[in-house]
């Protein structure tokens, strides 16, 4: 495939590419930034198309998967406006003096397991440590807050 046929190709199919963009992103940026590079990875791998007559279906194809990439990479972030108040009270801040003054092996277990509600089972696999190590750092972690406490 050489130069003049994929530019032509993409010029004549320029506004397909981006209805079927569009549908899928629904955001004017985010269907030129993936029609971008929808083309230019076609561009790059125009060698492995093997027949000319599928390169509509051939590059449809990509920018489809390349929307879709697009789409999930918008999913893992949040704009400020949907991000909900916190519910909880600001905590004590004898309390948050403890937390602070503890050791990072010690605090992080503890506050996996009372502030995000985890199992011990699930911060042994966040942390990569055995189960037993975990509930051994979190009791220590308990016995360092009441001896502080008491103090």
């Amino acid at each position: 495939m050489d130069k003049e046929f994929f530019v032509r190709e993409i010029e004549l199919r320029q506004d397909m590419l981006y209805r079927i963009a569009y549908a899928i992103l629904q955001n004017d940026d985010a269907c030129a930034d993936a029609l971008q590079d929808a083309i230019l990875k076609a561009w790059e791998k125009r060698n492995t198309l093997r027949e000319e007559q599928y390169f509509r279906t051939w590059l449809t194809r990509i920018l489809i998967n390349t929307c879709r990439r697009a789409r999930m990479k918008q999913r893992r972030f949040l704009s400020i406006e949907e991000v909900p108040e916190p519910s909880a009270q600001p905590p004590d801040p004898t309390l948050a003096l403890l937390l602070s003054q503890m050791p990072e092996q010690l605090r992080l277990p503890l506050l996996l397991q009372s502030c995000e509600g985890m199992t011990y089972a699930e911060i042994s696999q966040v942390l990569q440590l055995p189960e037993s190590t975990v509930r051994g750092r979190i009791h220590r972690a308990k016995l360092y807050m009441r001896k502080e406490l008491e103090a």
